[in-house]
């Protein structure tokens, strides 16, 4: 029998490879079958792949397995048409997993070999996951976009945005634009029609996202689009026209910001709806100059602390004055009622929802603050891709 080296040495050349590639850390027993990574192997990097040869005779069947967070998965994989050697069908490997390969072959004497090996791949220090806007099952307002904020910086955004697959039923074109190294949001050119599904396929388990950051897991969102629903405030008459497929539905009178606190205008989308909050005006940079426990029919608009919500405290302002720090205000009772401006208005309204401002001496709203993308036009949006 030729020495282990040069049998090595042998295969190596005739695939073609050098020993630091596909072939490299290879090791070969008695027997004639080869595997690499080598058995018993820790913090096997991703980039390395599994690969199984034999120095002489046929490889006859190879089981490869990747155990993985108590669940085992056959690795799919073939042998080649000579019969020398197996190679895995795709894919990387996975992170804190354990691998096993079972490997039989015949050599040119009819003789069996049987080989096991098992190894270990790296386990990350670190990992990023997503937190998403819609939730999963959500029913949205046309104008909803998803958006998707991390937990770490990502530094390789391509790969994070390759492995995210936004779908709709019926098909439209959807976009993602990056906003930083920490959100990706997806939107179609226009609204959505009502009664669009939509998936959001997050597969982010093991992307590298940055030097020793890796996804820790893959999920799948899905929403359905509701009815349309658009409402317009006219900061300058004092008014929200409400509008059901494009058919105006009611007015109703409002308070906007007032004079040095004025309401952005823009299209801004509803991202979240409170029945009752505390607004405390030291949190976005009014120090000390409201803070109130109990505003009723909460709906916010960006994420700067503009809200449509529920106002009791102010008399004969709404329809003739604009007197807030930026809000939108309707009247509205003290724990409110499903019967007042903003009660109606509350009970009628989803997450998704497009509330646009117009004619306010403010600056239009920044695409970032909150769902604020519809403020750009296509083509700048599909700029901000990786």
């Amino acid at each position: 029998m030729a020495p282990l080296l040069a049998g090595g040495a042998l295969l190596a050349a005739a695939s073609g490879c050098t020993s630091g590639t596909w072939f490299g850390g290879a090791h070969a027993a008695a027997d004639t079958i080869v595997v690499a990574p080598l058995d018993g192997s820790r913090n096997v990097p991703l980039g390395r792949r599994i690969g199984v040869r034999v120095r002489a005779g046929r490889l006859t069947s190879v089981r490869v397995v990747r155990h993985q967070d108590a669940r085992t998965v056959r690795v799919p994989g073939r042998v080649s048409a000579d019969g020398l050697s197996w190679r895995p069908a795709g894919g990387r490997l996975a992170t804190d997993a354990r691998y096993t390969v079972d490997a039989v072959a015949l050599d040119g004497h009819g003789r069996r070999s049987a080989r096991h090996v098992a190894f270990r791949t790296i386990v990350p220090a670190h990992h990023f996951t997503s937190e998403a806007i819609p939730v999963d099952g959500a029913t949205v307002g046309t104008g909803m976009i998803v958006s998707l904020r991390f937990d770490h910086p990502i530094r390789n955004r391509a790969a994070v945005q390759r492995a995210i697959r936004v779908t709709a039923h019926p098909a439209v074109p959807i976009a993602p634009h990056w906003f930083g190294h920490d959100r990706l949001d997806f939107r179609p050119e226009s609204y959505w029609r009502p009664g669009t599904r939509v998936s959001v396929r997050l597969r982010l388990r093991d992307v590298v996202a940055a030097p020793g950051v890796y996804g820790r897991r893959n999920r799948t969102i899905a929403f359905t689009v509701g009815r349309d629903q658009v409402s317009q405030v006219d900061v300058a008459a004092h008014t929200m026209e409400v509008r059901r497929g494009g058919q105006l539905v009611t007015i109703l009178p409002i308070t906007a910001g007032a004079s040095g606190t004025s309401t952005y205008n823009g299209k801004m989308v509803v991202s979240e709806m409170l029945d009752e909050t505390r607004m405390d005006g030291r949190t976005v940079g009014f120090d000390g100059e409201y803070d109130i426990p109990d505003v009723p029919h909460a709906l916010r608009l960006t994420a700067s602390g503009t809200f449509v919500h529920g106002n009791y405290w102010s008399d004969d302002v709404f329809g003739n004055d604009n007197v807030s720090h930026g809000c939108v205000g309707l009247r509205d009772v003290q724990g409110g009622d499903s019967e007042t401006p903003a009660g109606w208005f509350f009970e009628r309204s989803l997450i998704g929802d497009v509330i646009e401002v117009v004619h306010s001496d403010d600056r239009e709203v920044a695409p970032d603050n909150g769902l604020g993308g519809w403020n750009m036009s296509w083509r700048a949006w599909r700029e901000g891709t990786a």
